[in-house]
């Protein structure tokens, strides 16, 4: 665990004393948009058109925010238009790194041995977090985005003129919905289970563990009447909320001390998530080696002495019956 000082690697882990030992997520700092003719997107630079193979993707298949852009670069069939790398599951000293193991897939376009050097090939004095997914252009040698939320709305549609495969997970009839749904469950999910494993404090862990599961249990009753977050049709809103769920039975219940209910206590939540799971190409962009193997192993401020639990048993495979919503 580390950032970048002015271009500079260095191995520090989060500050929570300056926080009254909270965990405070830093924004994304690269927020161009690809779209489909290269005019501006909502934030930052134009300049970046659609195009098959100009865009490559990095990685964590242990990480929930990569873990989006690999299931809607699948949805949408974009794996021959956007290249991909992988780094290892264990984040040590030198942060994300190409280190060699199973499912890791090196950067082909400069052979970095760690995913800082990506960031200061874009940005030789940048400062702050190195996080993916990063998307970056090949052709003007830089990162595009490293923000999940937005590289899946691209995604979404910028690609469409260009082959991608039909489906619209943004539309617009339900964007004010699914935003409404994007906003909680970030805050008090995706981004919750993170502030409540890495508080410092015992309060700071209780403000983050209570509207956690409150708002679990909000999820599990919404999803007793309809198959998705926004009735009968799979929206971002549910892949967003897929990738905290399917690490949380695994991981988030006892590395993160989110342990008041398991997803699989939840009747429609639990249900929910091997619906999902099953739907065509989603179970193969998940992989618990690099999941369990990431948390356990890399946070030695909770987890000191590395040794990653074999259980729990899920079969996400159980049948579901969703479908009859």
């Amino acid at each position: 665990m580390g950032l970048l000082v002015d271009g500079v690697w260095q191995d520090r882990w989060y500050d929570t004393k300056s926080t009254g030992g909270r965990f405070v997520r830093t924004n994304a700092a690269f927020r161009n948009w690809i779209t489909a003719d290269g005019s501006p997107g909502p934030t930052g630079e134009g300049g970046f058109r659609a195009e098959a193979g100009r865009y490559h993707l990095y990685v964590s298949l242990a990480c929930p925010w990569a873990h989006r852009t690999l299931i809607m670069r699948r949805l949408k069939g974009l794996e021959a238009m956007i290249g991909v790398s992988v780094v290892h599951w264990r984040m040590l000293e030198n942060g994300w790194t190409f280190e060699h193991g199973p499912g890791v897939v090196p950067d082909p376009i400069r052979g970095a041995r760690y995913l800082h050097q990506v960031y200061t090939a874009a940005k030789p004095d940048y400062s702050g977090r190195v996080t993916v997914p990063v998307l970056w252009d090949k052709v003007k040698n830089t990162i595009v985005s490293n923000e999940s939320a937005e590289i899946i709305r691209m995604m979404n549609s910028a690609f469409d003129g260009i082959g991608a495969r039909p489906g619209d997970y943004y539309p617009e009839d339900l964007r004010s919905e699914i935003e409404s749904l994007n906003s909680r469950i970030y805050d008090k999910v995706n981004n919750g289970v993170y502030k409540a494993g890495f508080a410092t404090t015992q309060q700071a862990y209780e403000e983050a563990v209570r509207p956690l599961f409150d708002t679990l249990d909000l999820l599990d009753e919404r999803l007793s009447s309809r198959r998705y977050l926004c009735g009968g049709r799979l929206t971002e809103a549910d892949i967003r909320l897929f990738t905290t769920l399917v690490r949380f039975d695994a991981v988030y219940v006892g590395h993160f001390k989110c342990n008041l209910r398991r997803i699989a206590d939840y009747p429609h939540l639990s249900g929910y998530l091997r619906d999902i799971y099953q739907t065509d190409g989603i179970a193969e962009t998940v992989d618990m080696v690099h999941i369990k193997g990431h948390y356990y192993e890399s946070h030695k401020t909770i987890n000191p002495a590395g040794i990653v639990p074999l259980g729990p048993l899920l079969d996400l495979d159980a049948p579901h019956e969703r479908g009859t919503l």
